[in-house]
């Protein structure tokens, strides 16, 4: 039964959004560090669009530049060229904690007594406000109203004690609790580090004599860069004139529980993580949805763009032809969400329109990743009838979307989860108007990255969450208050 008014509102885009990509280049060619870091984040592009930043070092200064918007409009030609240095971090940004707000915008840059770090984080703290609180009390003072911010004035702090940057790394990851994969530039060394579960993904390439951190393999294809290895979980990856060193940390020895939606839903088509090809695991997720939820059709069609590759999979377990049903009009912003329910639902149909030549008259199998609030899902539906389908039904590479995520993922609460606010599938399927829905069961879940050198957080669909999650205290949470408030003003 419907729960609360779930249809209340209308999203241009409803998907899920993944907060962070990360990117660093230790540079032994030449000086246009600035350049192969722009490169890389436009190959990372895809995990935040929200806003993008660049700092590089020559060892004597730091440069940086960082603006909302996506890589090539925030940096022009002229700014890229002056971003010459020997070592280089990026960033691009999707806010699930900390608002959207030019100051939030990374990397952040920290200038302390024994010198400057530049940080990019990919991810989500679990005991962030609780950190932040005992800084403030300390006399710490905030410019942003994010976690990431937590972890550089951790290490500000940590590194005052400490001989080397890595060993005051070391000393911030057994306080900090979640989700990170960071990469940070001090004025000789490129360092990356993971969570002790591995949750985000990062990985080392080699580019030349040059060596490269990225949050996907994808950026190392663009650059003609080589795959080295992922850096494991809990490990410290320090790059110098030396080469690279690894650090094992003691920090945890829980088993790694990698993102299961990066598979799924995040990662580029094209990029590796863990050894598993994430093309690959959606065409296996689409075999397992053909295996478990078979149906008469006449066509299979994929939601672009990540359901494609599922509904190829699909198609090919099943038999029934696989044709392009849906068609993406790519020059719609994130932000084209308009005021009004009518002007919403137009934008619906202006970003994702249904091929008549391919549906009109035929039993229609529409494969996609997740279904989320169910919003735009039933726009899509409405709109391939209108092209005279005359069936529909709903596939989904993914399981019920029931638990909000704390790790990074912009999961809505579990209010707006249309998964939690009807008891059967069948419900769900009347509400958004199909024939037949199937979603991919969560004992086969796992089995869609089969050779993975690593185990799975799936917290979003059965609510085991690898740590504690997040518990505010009353006063903790009125100092948050308080530090949003300023912000909006300090923005101002």
């Amino acid at each position: 039964m419907l729960k609360d008014n779930l249809l209340e509102d209308i999203y241009v885009e409803e998907k899920l959004k993944e907060e962070c990509g990360v990117f660093g280049v230790y540079n032994n060619d030449d000086n246009d560090t600035g350049r192969i870091v722009y490169y890389g984040l436009f190959a990372l592009q895809h995990r935040g669009q929200e806003s993008c930043g660049i700092a590089v070092t020559d060892d004597t200064v730091v440069k940086q530049y960082k603006d909302m918007g996506l890589v090539p409009e925030v940096f022009t030609e002229d700014i890229v060229e002056k971003l010459t240095g020997k070592i280089g971090v990026g960033h691009v940004r999707y806010s699930t904690a900390g608002g959207s707000l030019r100051a939030n915008a990374q990397p952040l840059v920290s200038r302390y007594i024994k010198g400057t770090l530049a940080l990019a984080h990919n991810g989500n703290l679990v005991n962030a406000h609780e950190l932040r609180y005992e800084l403030q009390k300390e006399g710490m003072i905030f410019q942003t109203t994010i976690d990431s911010e937590v972890i550089a004035c951790e290490l500000a702090k940590e590194r005052v004690k400490c001989s080397s940057v890595e060993d005051a790394i070391e000393r911030v990851m057994y306080k900090i609790k979640g989700s990170y994969s960071l990469v940070i530039m001090s004025p000789r060394k490129l360092i990356g580090c993971r969570d002790p579960l591995g949750l985000r993904p990062l990985s080392i390439g080699k580019l030349n004599n040059s060596y490269i951190l990225s949050s996907e393999t994808c950026a190392f294809d663009g650059l003609g860069a080589e795959f080295i290895r992922d850096v494991e979980p809990g490990e410290i990856v320090v790059i110098n004139d030396d080469g690279i060193r690894s650090i094992k940390t003691h920090c945890g020895k829980e088993k790694s529980r990698m993102c299961i939606f990066e598979y799924i839903y995040f990662a580029r088509p094209d990029s590796y993580i863990e050894g598993v090809n994430v093309y690959e695991a959606r065409k296996e997720a689409g075999r397992q949805l053909a295996q478990q939820h078979p149906v008469e059709g006449d066509v299979v069609i994929g939601v672009p763009d990540s359901g494609i590759p599922a509904a190829l999979g699909y198609a090919e377990e099943s038999g029934i032809p696989y044709d392009v049903g849906l068609v993406k009009n790519r020059y719609i912003g994130r932000t084209f969400i308009s005021p009004t329910q009518g002007q919403r639902e137009t934008a619906v149909k202006i970003k994702l329109n249904a091929l008549r030549h391919t549906v009109e008259g035929k039993r229609v199998i529409m494969i996609d990743d997740s279904i989320v609030r169910g919003t735009t899902v039933k726009r899509l539906v409405d709109t391939l009838r209108v092209a005279g389908a005359k069936e529909v039904h709903m596939r989904v590479s993914a399981p019920k979307f029931l638990w909000p995520c704390y790790y990074g993922t912009d999961v809505p609460t579990k209010e707006k989860l249309i998964a939690c606010q009807y008891e059967t599938v069948e419900e769900i399927a009347k509400v958004i108007g199909v024939d037949s829905l199937g979603y991919l069961g969560l004992e086969n879940l796992h089995d869609i990255a089969k050779g993975a050198k690593c185990g799975f957080c799936d917290a979003c669909f059965t609510g085991n969450y690898p740590t504690e999650i997040p518990t505010v205290s009353e006063e903790v949470e009125k100092d948050e208050t308080e530090i949003r408030k300023s912000a909006k003003f300090t923005i101002c």
